[in-house]
């Protein structure tokens, strides 16, 4: 193809073709019968009639070419250690991985939750699912008791792998205690747990239970375990994302269609070849880090680097210097971490040689004009902005400079990429908008493409629920993403249409918090909503009202029972969720009607004028948190 432009075109209009081309970037054992089965909306099945396996083409096809090449690069700021596997090693490490998952009963098809620091073990344990086609759960290590129990439950995981604990800016937070807390709430009991000991924190074992890692994988070393050859439409993981209710999503995603968008986006957006260096700074408990820690980068044959640590420990030079060491190729990393690097001594960005580097790719979050133009100056090095969801798994906009060079536009994450069908709609009439400027809500025409979730584990109901709708003449899936287009087709995406928070990257549903809020004995009512922030791009903030106001007329009587309702979220959600502040009231905004006024609540604490509010039940309401809010 000449332009991008004809090849989008083709990926739409001649959608099977295009489709069994890029399927030829991967290994089948058979090939597939029919390449897109949309016979059934919403529900997508890609590739149907293929056999084919995750860790084959990640791990096992590169042994042939180039088995001595370095595959996984683990780099811990936090403790110290670095070390290199190569694809012969990586092979090893995997296969014993999956034997002892073997001897502890794991089959196809069964769940295999992984609660896990950022360290080698986490990527052999995804691997060895893939391997034997266990169905892996990452659980993002942040995530406290409640939390975790609630994906426990949902998952029913036949085995738990973890370790002892993980470590942030030289802070050693245990795993094992809030693991055991988690499965005692849970309803659900895993048969057995099997625990990395890294020496930094003491564990209490289960009888019967628990099994060491280190011990059971060198057991099984010497055990050869072939690739279980999978459906291409057999389910390869569940990964938990927020939504506007409380109980968390578990999107569910297939073998052979995520396989091969991975392969096409590392070499039509990332730029990837095989030899070179990856280097994604995200954590494997986040999509990113399942698309591009562990497998996107392998399947290109490329070395990936798994980063345990903060950008500014020791210094804020620690990812360059790892640049310039590996000579990392592509670097992928989010706006909040370039914001906090902005922060810190500009002569970090010069002091190491980053000529290897083609891109910094950044999302997560939407990236400000300023941020962008600030590192692109730093590293002289073209930054591509990219927007997508745990849903979508691969990006729904972005730059395809594999296919044809295009010039970022900052503040923008680019052009719909293949095989995505994107429009814009007016968010009550569905109508399409087509001028430029227009806001509206960024839809995904049907059939999604490869790599997409399939529905929401255990509940297709929910996934049809949540994500489509039917706008004039047909039926779309909503990102929940306002946005608008420039005459030239570059996308801005301007903020969430629901409920649902981003937090330097992290998605939260503001439902979740609350929850978790209403749970201390002295809130009686409460609204938690995102407001904007320039170093995470939003931050939750909760506004209080007490059942008992005696004694909170004292600021330190305030602080105290603030400090304790975020702890209440700390135990129950994990510190990634903590409200910013907690601001005490005596009612919260609402209609006549009793709907909460979320919106104006948001735009009060953001100092914007709060529209049209002539529904209001008591205008003294929101008059409080203007109040509150004054400097």
């Amino acid at each position: 193809m000449s332009t991008y432009a004809e090849f989008y075109r083709r990926s739409i209009d001649d959608r099977d073709a295009f489709w069994a081309e890029q399927a030829r970037l991967i290994d089948w054992k058979q090939a597939p019968r029919t390449i897109c089965d949309d016979s059934k909306p919403p529900f997508t099945r890609w590739f149907a009639g293929g056999t084919t396996n995750l860790c084959h083409n990640a791990v096992d096809r590169h042994l042939a070419t180039r088995p001595d090449q370095p595959a996984l690069i683990y780099v811990s700021s936090e403790t110290g250690a670095e070390r290199t596997y190569s694809f012969r090693q990586l092979h090893a490490e995997v296969q014993r991985a999956a034997a002892a998952l073997r001897s502890l009963g794991v089959q196809k098809g069964d769940r295999v939750l992984i609660y896990m620091p950022m360290i080698a073990e986490a990527a052999f344990a995804m691997l060895a699912c893939a391997r034997i086609g266990a169905i892996h759960s990452v659980v993002f290590g942040g995530f406290a008791s409640v939390s975790l129990a609630s994906r426990i439950e949902d998952a029913t995981p036949k085995v738990i792998v973890s370790a002892d604990a993980g470590s942030r800016g030289g802070k050693v937070v245990a795993y094992k205690p809030l693991l055991d807390e988690a499965i005692r709430l849970s309803s659900h009991k895993p048969q057995s747990v099997l625990m990395v000991d890294r020496g930094l924190a003491p564990m209490e074992s289960v009888a019967g239970r628990d099994h060491d890692w280190a011990a059971l994988t060198e057991k099984h070393s010497s055990v050869s375990v072939d690739c279980e050859w999978l459906d291409s439409t057999d389910i390869s993981y569940i990964l938990y994302t927020s939504g506007t209710t409380g109980k968390p999503k578990g999107v569910q995603r297939d073998v052979g269609g995520y396989a091969v968008a991975l392969a096409a986006s590392m070499k039509h957006i990332f730029l990837g070849e095989p030899g070179e260096t990856y280097f994604s700074t995200s954590d494997i408990g986040w999509v990113v880090g399942h698309s591009y820690i562990v497998y996107g980068p392998l399947l290109a044959g490329m070395a990936t680097i798994m980063y345990e640590g903060l950008p500014i420990r020791p210094d804020a030079g620690v990812w360059w210097s790892l640049v310039e060491k590996y000579k990392v190729t592509s670097m992928f990393s989010a706006p909040t971490a370039v914001r906090v690097l902005k922060k810190q001594d500009p002569a970090f960005l010069k002091k190491y040689d980053l000529s290897s580097l083609k891109a910094l790719f950044l999302a997560g979050e939407p990236l400000d004009e300023p941020t962008a133009q600030w590192i692109s100056d730093g590293l002289g090095r073209p930054i591509i902005d990219n927007y997508w969801q745990t849903e979508s798994g691969w990006p729904i906009l972005a730059l395809a400079n594999g296919v044809e060079m295009k010039t970022s536009k900052f503040g923008s994450p680019g052009l719909p990429m293949y095989g995505y069908d994107i429009k814009l709609v007016h968010e009550s009439t569905g109508k399409e908008l087509t001028a430029p400027g227009e806001k509206g809500v960024v839809v995904i025409e049907g059939p999604t493409p490869p790599g997409f979730m399939q529905t929401v584990w255990g509940d297709d109901q929910r996934y049809v629920d949540t994500y489509w709708h039917t706008v004039p003449g047909r039926t779309v899936y909503s990102t929940f993403d306002w946005g608008i287009k420039d005459k030239d087709g570059y996308f801005f995406i301007l903020g969430r249409t629901d409920d649902v928070i981003n937090v330097a990257g992290h998605r939260l549903g503001t439902r979740e918090i609350e929850e978790s809020i209403s749970s201390h004995p002295n809130v009686a009512e409460v609204a938690v909503v995102g407001v904007a922030d320039s170093l995470k791009g939003q931050v939750a903030m909760a506004f209080v009202v007490p059942r008992d106001t005696a004694g909170l007329t004292d600021t330190a009587a305030r602080l105290k029972l603030e400090g304790d309702i975020m702890k209440v979220v700390d135990e129950q959600l994990g510190a990634v969720a903590r409200p910013s502040r907690v601001h005490f009231v005596n009612l919260l905004p609402k209609t006549r009607s009793g709907k909460l006024l979320r919106r104006a609540i948001q735009a009060v604490a953001e100092g914007r004028d709060a529209g049209d509010l002539t529904t209001i039940e008591d205008p003294t309401a929101l008059q409080q948190i203007r109040d509150l809010m004054a400097p």
